[in-house]
């Protein structure tokens, strides 16, 4: 049973990390690429217990689930992106220097209303975004969390009863060791 949890375990781990890279890439919140490769599992299968976990860069918990603005009403027409995400924007700004390092590689440039060039640097621009997503927040992509859901429902049946077996058969061994 442990081989068979183990193959099964893998096969959902792989297939999330994969639908869930292939969700970043459509929803275009990668512009270096290194959320995606942060992306991965680990499962770990003994005797008596297994672990699965996922990682990815800190950043990307608030890529998948969004983060509510501080106050939509700060930015023109501004409303608020961040949905029922648990995170949200208080009284600390998200950090300049990624957005203005975005900004670069871009090649972004403040314009007028006509289209043409205005003045103002790179850095301003950086903190007029930063101000934006400050107030409205962060839409949630889902890029992990629906990969997540769809292959739990695939899981088997027989492999959660029979889990649900290993869980109460540990537990007798694990009393009857103690008495």
């Amino acid at each position: 049973m442990y081989k068979e949890l183990q193959i099964e375990l893998g096969r959902f781990g792989k297939a999330v990390v994969k639908q869930a890279r292939t969700n970043l890439t459509k929803v275009k919140k990668e512009d270096t690429k290194a959320l995606y490769s942060s992306l991965d599992y680990d499962l770990d299968v003994h005797k008596n217990s297994f672990s699965l976990s996922f990682e990815m860069l800190d950043y990307g918990m608030f890529v998948d689930q969004g983060v509510k603005g501080a106050n939509p009403s700060l930015v023109k027409e501004g409303e608020q992106k961040g949905g029922r995400s648990p995170f949200a924007f208080k009284n600390k700004r998200p950090p300049l220097k990624p957005i203005l390092n975005w900004v670069k590689r871009k090649g972004l440039r403040m314009r007028s209303k006509n289209g043409q060039f205005a003045k103002g640097s790179q850095k301003t621009l950086a903190f007029i975004i930063q101000r934006s997503i400050y107030a409205q927040g962060i839409k949630p992509s889902l890029f992990f969390t629906k990969p997540f859901n769809a292959a739990f429902e695939r899981l088997p049946d027989e492999l959660i009863v029979q889990f649900g077996l290993d869980v109460n058969e540990f537990l007798e061994e694990s009393l009857k060791n103690k008495f």
